[in-house]
């Protein structure tokens, strides 16, 4: 599996996109996932992402796209984010990325006011609908495994559970390695996603809340994890996920660490690069 990184890193700490992507290239990484909104970018905002990466030869992996609202009891706000989504798979396909990341959502009011199963009933809809949009394309969605109480995926169960009934070979699974831990999952649940997971993302955490740290900062025991998803036979990525660095004017010094340890830990779980 390649070794990638979210840009959003950069983005947190108010470099610019050319400035990330080299830098990205620069510490060693093989490819790239994108936090863009193609809602705000303008035509030179996109036309200067794919050609830094293209310049920088790291391919794009993965576009990254939170749409809670598509389970949202509104319709005129779910056929909003259905566009919205349709739009970021146009944005994966002008990248030539292989998938979209995205982040389904919460259940509303505690899960009190609207029945659970039927916010559950229209994301399943939704994402039959995203993945013809994503096969027409040539490209996958890759639905994350959010480890807060309410959120609809939000461990590996209700995960393969939402995959089946979708039952679209376009709609898989992202592996987040913190989430993991926040969920109290064990590694040996993640063979329940064999043939249904297409990308990891790697963080680190204080095992009580969410926090995107470089891996080592916190109390994760990554390699049980790492032999596991090594063990799902993806063809595709590991991407590191850091999310608002402490010291923004030190971000190159935090993603390196973030890239060195990483490494290290693939090679100790037996995970190529190749």
């Amino acid at each position: 599996m390649k070794l990638g990184l979210i840009n959003s890193a950069w983005v947190q700490a108010g470099k610019g996109t050319a400035y990330g992507i080299q830098q990205t290239k620069a510490i060693g990484f093989d490819t790239i996932d994108i936090f863009a909104d193609p809602l705000d970018l303008d035509a030179q905002e996109r036309k200067l992402i794919r050609l830094e990466c293209e310049k920088a030869k790291l391919p794009v992996v993965s576009v990254a796209c939170v749409a809670v609202g598509l389970i949202d009891f509104n319709p005129s706000v779910q056929r909003f984010h259905l566009e919205r989504a349709q739009a970021y798979l146009d944005f994966c396909y002008e990248l030539n990325a292989k998938n979209l990341l995205l982040v389904l959502g919460e259940y509303i009011w505690e899960r009190q006011v609207i029945p659970p199963n039927e916010q559950w009933k229209i994301g399943v809809e939704h994402l039959r609908t995203l993945g013809d949009y994503a096969a027409e394309l040539g490209l996958q969605i890759a639905l994350e495994l959010e480890p807060f109480k309410l959120s609809l995926l939000n461990n590996v169960p209700n995960m393969v559970k939402f995959i089946d009934e979708v039952n679209h070979l376009a709609v898989r699974a992202n592996i987040d390695v913190s989430h993991l831990q926040l969920a109290g999952t064990k590694p040996e649940e993640l063979r329940a996603l064999k043939g249904k997971a297409i990308h990891v993302h790697i963080s680190d955490c204080d095992g009580k809340v969410h926090g995107d740290l470089p891996p080592g900062r916190g109390v994760v025991n990554f390699v049980p994890y790492l032999k596991e998803i090594a063990a799902l036979g993806i063809d595709g990525a590991i991407s590191i996920e850091l999310e608002y660095s402490p010291e923004p004017d030190k971000i190159v010094e935090w993603v390196t660490e973030a890239y060195q340890s990483t490494d290290k830990l693939l090679r100790a779980a037996g995970i190529s690069r190749e």
